[in-house]
């Protein structure tokens, strides 16, 4: 009896085209956060969204179903509970650093000065900018050329380490903008290159817990929640402190 080719029945690839696979995400990702963070603010604006939507038609054309990419709709109540639950830790986590005077100042971060700019941030330019983009690439398309090449543990090692690298264009100036860093590990090249590490190794961590949640949901909505949740929240208590600091 024949039975029609799907998702779970389709054969794999050779292991080497996954590999390639690989290759070819990574190349894209690395000449993107160039083109982002050296070039013109334009770039920095469209190109991460480009190149994630050119990645995911890559990938699919390449054979990546849609389930290896978390959008199979199978996934979507799954990914949702998750997503709900990661939302609640985060604020939940975020009032609290907020309230203590030891974790107040890292929240000060001038760049969300405004309660305005906070809200454009926070509900467009974050997900849409950053959040969506980011995690269909990262958690969904080296997700799913990763988990080809060599299963669950490539993807949770190469695909944290990955991102972790992934910030250091963006953290070059991170210290010079947050009150709390600064005053931690001080400011100058030193300190630059402190807040750089503190960056890379608290990027790879989150990515740890996206990776987990990606993995154990099948969906992208649980990551894209936790990520949006942590950036957007934030970008507003941010806003909120520096009023309520000032007044």
């Amino acid at each position: 009896m024949l039975y029609p080719v799907t998702e779970e029945t389709a054969a794999p690839r050779p292991r080497v085209h996954a590999y390639a696979d690989v290759a070819v995400v990574v190349l894209v990702l690395t000449c993107t956060n160039l083109i982002a963070h050296f070039t013109t603010v334009w770039a920095n604006i469209v190109s991460v969204p480009i190149a994630a939507l050119v990645l995911l038609g890559l990938m699919r054309r390449r054979g990546l179903h849609w389930s290896e990419l978390g959008l199979s709709p199978r996934h979507w109540r799954t990914g949702t509970k998750y997503a709900l639950a990661a939302i609640g830790v985060v604020l939940a986590a975020v009032i609290i650093g907020a309230a203590l005077p030891l974790t107040r100042p890292f929240f000060l971060a001038d760049r969300y000065a405004t309660v305005s700019g906070a809200l454009i941030a926070s509900m467009i330019v974050i997900p849409l900018q950053t959040v969506i983009p980011e995690e269909l690439a990262f958690r969904g398309v080296l997700h799913g050329t990763l988990d080809r090449a060599w299963g669950a543990r490539g993807v949770f090692v190469a695909g944290s380490l990955l991102f972790g690298l992934w910030h250091i264009a963006s953290s070059l100036g991170l210290t010079a903008g947050n009150r709390g860093l600064s005053g931690l590990i001080g400011g100058g090249t030193l300190g630059q290159f402190i807040g750089v590490l503190i960056a890379v190794a608290a990027t790879a961590a989150a990515a740890v817990v996206f990776t987990w949640l990606r993995h154990r949901s099948g969906s992208l909505l649980a990551p894209i929640a936790l990520h949006w949740a942590v950036n957007g929240a934030g970008a507003l208590t941010a806003a909120l402190l520096w009023h309520t600091t000032l007044a």
